[in-house]
């Protein structure tokens, strides 16, 4: 069975990267990602609920989804597809007219590069690469959750995926 554990690492600059082996084909852990209805099994930090899930997959699509969080506020992540390339890669940038992080690892502007790497026990390395536009934007995500937001979301990643493989 393939290691599970998240590893995060920082640059001294502007970027945090996440990575993560899920027990599991690279398909499936693509499509975890990309359709609606998995989408909103799993996105975003522990007991939040995803209301609403929008998703144009093409180059210069959108995406929206509304996450409400344990105290009923309601958080909106929103972006652009740059690219995608199936099963390996999506390359998004949060809205640029959003205001703030959206609870959930999407912080306004930041471009975020998705791989899925296909490992020989069947196993995927996804790979969550955000570039933030100033390393103080990257201090502030830090310091707002980014980090503990994302690994709690790929535990709730992982756990969809067990019963979508069951």
């Amino acid at each position: 069975m393939a290691d599970a554990s998240g590893v995060v690492s920082l640059d001294a600059d502007r970027a945090i990267v996440l990575s993560r082996v899920f027990d599991a084909p690279r398909d499936l852990v693509f499509d975890a990602w990309t359709h609606p209805d998995h989408i909103a099994e799993w996105w975003g930090p522990a007991g939040f609920e995803n209301t609403r899930v929008d998703v144009d997959l093409s180059v210069g699509g959108a995406f929206r989804i509304l996450m409400r969080a344990p105290d009923a506020s309601v958080h909106e992540c929103a972006g652009v597809f740059l690219e995608i390339v199936r099963p390996e890669r999506l390359v998004y940038e949060g809205d640029a007219a959003a205001g703030d992080a959206c609870g959930a690892g999407l912080p306004p502007k930041a471009r975020v590069t998705v791989t899925f790497e296909e490992l020989a026990d069947g196993a995927t390395r996804l790979t969550i690469d955000t570039r933030f536009l100033t390393p103080a934007a990257r201090l502030a995500a830090r310091a707002g959750g980014f980090t503990t937001g994302w690994l709690e979301g790929l535990e709730r990643l992982a756990a969809a995926i067990g019963e979508r493989k069951a």
